[in-house]
């Protein structure tokens, strides 16, 4: 998990957690006698349900930590892992190439389709070049162009949503954020493919969003999806970024709020401890889902396809007080 930001109780937890997962690797090393086998097997089930234990149990805030964990898979990860034969589409035809949005065409399950994400890096050189997964105006020409080609040939899509939000800079805004995302939300609510968007990390605003009018929306279970930052709002609503703990329970960005208040359609289950200690497992989980939401989505009617996905989006934040 990352460090920065735990609460006592949490890190306190985790440490222990981790001094029993060092005692179980000294244990297993030493270990050659049937009783010494046995006392580490005991050890490794009592480390694994103080694990399940600590997960189950997290709040909005250390969800967010683990959403924003550095090792967590990203989109790159996911299409090696979900996907053959994808091919790279670069550049928006109008400006330049924004490495925050990987696009390209691939296979899934043997059937042509569209992969479109956000991409952030691993070190410091990565995330310079992919703007900490910040994309800016050519990054979403660059994922509407590759979504309206697999219109063309009734390619399906997928959407990877992993993202802070769309860069706030000077240049982004003189190039036309604003219109670039607008556009992108107008278009997405009628191409006539079937598209599956997927929160794998953090969904922060309009520069989730930008990618995200599907006709499914999943989140991995430890994700995040948001108007804004916690510490974003914790700025605004008190002066002080450090009350971002308080601002996430008020801003319900948890998988299970999300789904009750009928945001996502699906919460996808992670590894134990998080989609990032165990990638292959992780695309396993998420496969799973893909596949059955394309076929039933395959088996739509444009037209219904079109006005399902065009209500969804219009019925959601509409509240009735009838007292």
């Amino acid at each position: 998990m990352a460090t920065r930001n735990k609460t006592p109780t949490q890190g306190t937890r985790e440490r222990a957690i981790d001094r029993l997962e060092k005692d179980v690797e000294e244990l297993r090393q030493l270990a050659g006698s049937a009783d010494g086998e046995a006392e580490l097997e005991r050890i490794r089930q009592q480390v694994a349900e103080l694990r399940r234990e600590f997960y189950e149990h997290l709040g909005p805030w250390q969800r967010a930590q683990i959403a924003r964990h550095p090792q967590r898979p990203y989109t790159l990860d996911f299409i090696g892992l979900l996907f053959t034969d994808f091919v790279e589409m670069h550049g928006d035809r109008g400006y330049g190439d924004d490495k925050a949005i990987v696009a390209g065409l691939a296979k899934f399950h043997g059937r042509p389709v569209a992969v479109i994400g956000h991409q952030k890096g691993r070190d410091t050189k990565q995330r310079l070049a992919r703007n900490f997964g910040q994309p800016k105006p050519e990054g979403y020409r660059k994922a509407l162009r590759v979504m309206k080609l697999a219109a063309k040939y009734g390619r399906p899509i997928f959407t990877f949503i992993d993202t802070q939000g769309a860069y706030p800079g000077l240049d982004a805004e003189e190039r036309g954020q604003a219109e670039a995302i607008a556009l992108n939300l107008r278009e997405m609510a009628r191409l006539p493919v079937p598209i599956i968007v997927t929160v794998t990390g953090e969904g922060g605003s309009g520069g989730a969003l930008a990618i995200a009018v599907g006709d499914r929306v999943n989140i991995l279970e430890n994700s995040f999806y948001s108007v804004i930052s916690p510490e974003g709002c914790a700025a605004i609503m008190w002066r002080d970024s450090t009350k971002a703990e308080t601002a996430a329970v008020a801003l319900k960005i948890t998988a299970s709020d999300l789904k009750e208040l009928g945001i996502i359609d699906e919460i996808v289950a992670e590894p134990e401890g998080g989609a990032h200690n165990d990638y292959e497992e992780a695309a396993r989980l998420l496969d799973v889902v893909l596949d059955r939401q394309l076929v039933k989505l395959t088996n739509e009617p444009v037209k219904d396809l079109l006005e399902m996905r065009y209500k969804k989006f219009r019925d959601m934040g509409q509240y009735f007080d009838f007292g």
